[in-house]
C-alpha cells in the first residue's frame, strides 16, 4: 500500500514522504497515530503542488536576499566613540550596534545574531560579515573613529 508520511517515522521515511508498506502495518500502526494517509491521486496533487509552491516561494526569498546583498555591500557605517589616546575605545562596538544602526541609518532590520562580529575595541576599518539567507552572506564595513 502506498502511503504519505505526515509525520518523520523512524525507519520509514521523512515527513511528505511517500512509501510502500504492508497494508497491515498501515493499518494497524500507521492511520491510527495518524502518521500517515492513504496516498490517492487528490493526495499526490496536493503534494505536488505545496512543493511547487515552496520551491517559488524559496527562488523569491533568494532573489529578494541578493538584492538585499548587492545593497549592503555598498553600505560603510560610521561609530564615533570616546577612546583613550593609542586608539583603544572605552567601550566596544558590537553586533547588537551595527544592527541598530543598519536599521536607524538604512532601514534594514537584521537580527544581531547574524551579524559575525566580535566586540571591536580599537579604532580603525573593518569589514563585517552578515548572514542573509543560507548561503547568502554581505560585507559591511565598519568605520570606528575614537
Amino acid at each position: 500500500m502506498k502511503v504519505i508520511l505526515l509525520q518523520d517515522v523512524k525507519a520509514q521515511g521523512k515527513k511528505g514522504q511517500v512509501i510502500n508498506v504492508s497494508d497491515g502495518y498501515a493499518q494497524n500502526f500507521l492511520f491510527p497515530r495518524k502518521l500517515a494517509r492513504v496516498a490517492d491521486a487528490q493526495v499526490l496533487t496536493e503534494l505536488k503542488n505545496r512543493e511547487e509552491a515552496n520551491a517559488f516561494r524559496e527562488a523569491e526569498d533568494r532573489k529578494a536576499a541578493l538584492a538585499l546583498k548587492e545593497k549592503m555591500d555598498q553600505i560603510e557605517l560610521v561609530f564615533l566613540t570616546t577612546g583613550g589616546a593609542d586608539g583603544r575605545l572605552y567601550g566596544a562596538v558590537t553586533s547588537k550596534d551595527i544592527s541598530e544602526k543598519l536599521e536607524a541609518e538604512h532601514k534594514i532590520l537584521i537580527d544581531k545574531k547574524k551579524i559575525d562580529v566580535g566586540n571591536i575595541k580599537v579604532a580603525g576599518e573593518y569589514t563585517v560579515s552578515i548572514k542573509i539567507y543560507r548561503e547568502i552572506s554581505a560585507s559591511v564595513k565598519v568605520i570606528v573613529k575614537a
